[in-house]
């Protein structure tokens, strides 16, 4: 029979060897790290049905790796671990695309109930993001308004994506800067920069229903105009 295979994403050694045992006695196969760096080579490379992911991480934030897993189109369910409990790290994290959030300190077999509810629940194929006129096909990164395709550039296209999947929400700089690659420096500048060419092209293609509002000191909401 295949195990399942879960990735845990905890830096404290008592808690995440903790889990692992646990988990592997519940007869899953588990994959542990310890950092953000490792988190995203083992997404990337030992993809796992569920992921367990610390907040707090020594060299960054989990939403980072959860806001850049959604933005290209990743349904793998994630379960947020933290210290944090006031309403707005929380909202924070399903922001980011979370699934579940369960706060520290917590027992194992209330985790344990939490994974089987995620992995019962269908994974949904994200075939298209529609809104307004505007549609986007994450799995072949092509944006439509009507029946016109629109070129966009990798950086262009991945925070389009962001708008779509949060569409009527505000969506943050630190977001967006997120679920972008590291690839040379980004900073929010550039980010303001690529959401200018992004209103320049939607402009051109003469879209009327959708527009991109700034939300100032904040971020950006896709809306409908």
């Amino acid at each position: 029979m295949k195990m399942t295979h879960l990735t845990i994403v905890e830096d404290d050694p008592i808690l995440g060897r903790g889990l692992t045992v646990y988990l592997e006695l519940e007869g899953f196969k588990i994959t542990w790290v310890k950092d953000l760096k490792s988190a995203y080579a083992s997404v990337e490379n030992t993809p796992a049905e569920l992921v367990i992911l610390d907040v707090n991480l020594p060299d960054g934030s989990g939403l980072e790796l959860c806001t850049k897993l959604r933005a290209k189109g990743s349904k793998i369910p994630v379960i947020f671990l933290t210290a944090k409990t006031d309403e707005d790290s929380v909202v924070a994290g399903f922001a980011a695309g979370a699934n579940d959030y369960v706060k520290k300190p917590f027992g194992n077999r209330e985790l344990l109930a939490r994974i089987k509810v995620l992995l019962r629940e269908p994974v949904k194929t994200e075939a298209q993001l529609k809104y307004g006129d505007l549609t986007v096909i994450p799995a072949k990164r092509q944006v439509f308004v009507r029946e016109m395709e629109i070129d966009f550039n990798r950086r262009e296209f991945d925070i389009l994506s962001v708008f779509m999947r949060n569409s009527e929400a505000v969506v943050t700089r630190e977001a967006l800067l997120n679920a972008l690659d590291k690839e040379g420096e980004i900073f929010d500048r550039t980010i303001d920069s690529h959401v200018s060419h992004i209103r320049t092209k939607l402009k051109k293609a003469n879209i009327e229903s959708v527009q991109i509002t700034s939300v100032y000191g904040i971020g950006y909401r896709l809306e409908k105009s």
